[in-house]
């Protein structure tokens, strides 16, 4: 998750935005940016999902097989909110106390909570299709 994370302020960086708070659950990630007025910030998302998919997929490629949605990693979908008037520190301290999946002894990526993976909808072709 260090890497990850250290990826995501880079690409950030490079679009002169700030990572300020980034933290993962077993499906999905927090992070907290600021970012001038003259990125769009679904360009912004693109460049964060897909350089760290890459990197997911070059270090762990037979990991990641088992977690992909089809054949993405990321979902096509994000959320965006402002922070508005909150104090940085309040919206920071809110993405670091959310839950983060146990590591585990191989300290492998998050995973996807079977609960979660049973919320999925069948496949039209069965459970075994895929």
């Amino acid at each position: 998750m260090v890497y990850v994370t250290e990826m995501m302020a880079e690409v950030c960086d490079k679009f002169g935005a700030t990572s300020t708070a980034f933290t993962g659950e077993t499906d999905h990630v927090h992070l907290s940016i600021h970012h001038p007025p003259t990125v769009q910030l679904s360009t912004l998302v693109n460049s964060l999902e897909g350089v760290s998919a890459r990197y997911l997929r070059q270090e762990f490629p037979d990991h990641i097989q088992k977690y992909l949605w089809g054949n993405h990693f990321w979902s096509p979908s994000y959320f965006a909110a402002s922070a508005g008037g909150a104090p940085l520190a309040t919206v920071a301290e809110y993405i670091t106390n959310q839950k983060r999946p146990k590591p585990t002894q191989e300290s492998a990526p998050a995973t996807r909570h079977p609960a979660v993976q049973n919320q999925l909808p069948p496949s039209p072709k069965g459970p075994d299709f895929l």
